[in-house]
This record gives C-alpha cells, structure tokens and sequence, in this order.
C-alpha cells in the first residue's frame, strides 16, 4: 500500500489548506474562549452595576449629610436626621470577635481532620461542618435566642464581670442579648466555612515535603507548624477572610440577639446593632425619600467596608507569598 494516496494525504497535498479537523478545533476554542470572556465580564459588571445602583440610591442623604454621615451618631428618623456611626461601630466589633473566637477553633480543627484524626472519623466529622454550613441563618437566630443568650446572660457575661470586670470591654449590665451574643452567634456561623477551606488548603499541601521533613528526623508538631502552616499560610488567611467576610454580612441570626440600638459602648454586654439588620429593620419602615436614601447609604458603607478588607487581604497575602519569594532571588 506504500505510494496509495490517501484522504489525509491529499488535503495536505492541496497548498494553502488546513486539515478539517484542526479548522473545526480551532473554532471551538474560540467559541469556548468567547463563552468564558462573556462570564467573567458579567461578574464584574454585576459587582459594578450593584456599586452604582447604591451610589445612586444613596445621592439624596450623601447631598444632605456629607461625610458627617459617617461620623455622626444620631439616627433620629422623626426628625431627618441619619448618622450610621453605631452601625459601623457594631458590624465591625461583631464580625472582629467572631473572626478572634472562630479563626483558631477552625484551624485547629482542619489540622485534627487532615494530620491527626483517624480515617473512620474524617467522615462523620467532615459531613457535620458541612451540615453547620447549611443551616439557613433564621435557624441559628431562633437557637441562640431561646439557647444562647440565657446562658449568656445566666452563666458567660456574671463569669466574665466577675473574674474581667476591670477591663471596660465587661463592664456594665448583663442583658444576655447584645455584642457578645451576636459575636458568638456569628462565631458559630463562620466556623465551619473556616473549616472547610482551611481543611482543603491543608490537603493541598505536597506530601513530599512533609514526608522530606519526617526523614530528617523532625517530629509531627515541627511537620505542622514547621511545613504545613508555613506552607499553607496564604490559603488559610484566604479562608480567614472569606469567614469574615459571611459575618460583616450576615443579618437575621445578628438581628435577633443584638439588640437592636444606635449606641456606642465599650462593653460588649452592651446592646448595639449592625448596618445589616439595620436595614433589614427599617427598610419597610422608610416612609420618605430621605430615610430610603439614607437605608441604601448604609448598604453603600457595608459594600464598601467588604470591598477595603478584600483587597487589604489580597495585599496580605501577596506581601507574605510573592514578596518573600522575590527577596530570596534577589
């Protein structure tokens, strides 16, 4: 059959011509490439088609208050008078205690599940924060309503006044609900997605330098804290983030124990609130203009808030993976 012509060989006889096939393939990844440019534009234009639709919703109280709106305290809607300094005040004191509260509980556990848990256990532990991730936030509002703030309130805050009351932040009168029981709540909240992020960044970890390091004699404390951690290290302040993020914006479970006042206060049995449940508060409760205007201002500073701590955590974790890395090549 040598010297036969073939179908193939014929086309490539042909000058100036492609294969079929190759021409068929090469439009499919364009059309491929084209679908996929498409997605990812949608994305940003949706996150800047919501920053402008806020941006506008807010421009009658951004006119009338400025930048006193920020730094003002009084929200007195009879008389038009808006400032979300509390909310402010309230959303990052939760969201800071829960991430404190929640961010070593959640590591520590990723580390049981990946380095030291037995196979058997992996599973069932694994399905359970899974099952936490997935509980609607209503429910967790319900539970700490009737569940945790009486303990707060009978066990945690007369624990914490009398062994802590000299620092102002246990100080005062013991309600149950206010910023510690939102801050716990919240806690709860965000720990299984730390968790579970954390438990799939340690995973990615390369089991060639861990089992390197278990043959230089190292013990399985200096593997973790000496390879894993370090190696792991902007995976897990990526899952820290994304934990804090779910709180600054998470709004019924807050709302139902939080109290629900403009106020200011150091303790954190104090009652405060949130820009999120405020607005889940009073939205239907906006009669005018300038009290809707005002509500999605509110929303603007949260949106805001959430974008800053974003990209300050992208500046984090590149200054501690690609800075280093540069220093020791230069």
């Amino acid at each position: 059959m040598i010297g036969v012509p073939t179908a193939a060989t014929e086309q490539r006889a042909i000058p100036g011509r492609r294969p079929r096939r190759w021409s068929s393939s090469r439009a499919a990844d364009r059309l491929f490439e084209a679908i996929l440019t498409v997605f990812a534009v949608a994305i940003v234009a949706l996150v800047l088609l919501i920053a402008w639709e806020l941006w506008r919703g807010s421009s009658l109280a951004r006119h009338a208050f400025g930048f006193r709106f920020i730094t003002s305290s009084d929200w007195n809607p009879v008389v038009g008078a808006f400032g979300a300094l509390p909310y402010v005040y309230g959303t990052l004191v939760t969201s800071a205690v829960a991430l404190a509260l929640a961010s070593p509980i959640g590591v520590a556990t990723a580390i049981f599940l990946v380095e030291l848990a037995p196979r058997w256990l992996r599973g069932p532990v694994g399905f359970l924060i899974e099952m936490l991730a997935a509980i609607p936030s209503v429910i967790y509002g319900l539970w700490a309503l009737f569940v945790l703030v009486p303990i707060v309130r009978k066990e945690i805050e007369p624990f914490l006044g009398q062994h802590l009351g000299f620092v102002p932040l246990f100080q005062g009168p013991k309600y149950g609900v206010g910023l510690l029981s939102a801050s716990l709540v919240l806690a709860i909240m965000v720990l299984p997605t730390i968790t579970a992020l954390a438990q799939a960044v340690l995973l990615a970890v390369p089991k060639s330098q861990q089992q390197g390091a278990y043959g230089l004699g190292a013990t399985r404390w200096e593997v973790i804290s000496g390879v894993t951690l370090p190696f792991a290290r902007s995976g897990l302040i990526g899952a820290l983030i994304l934990g804090l993020g779910r709180a600054l914006g998470e709004t019924m479970a807050v709302t139902m124990v939080i109290g629900n006042r403009a106020a200011i206060n150091s303790s954190l049995f104090s009652l405060s609130d949130t820009m999120a449940s405020v607005i889940a508060n009073q939205f239907t409760e906006a009669d005018n203009r300038l009290y809707t205007s005002a509500l999605i201002e509110v929303g603007l500073l949260l949106f805001a808030i959430t974008v800053l701590l974003n990209v300050a955590a992208r500046l984090l974790v590149w200054r501690l993976t690609v800075a280093p890395s540069r220093t020791g090549r230069a």
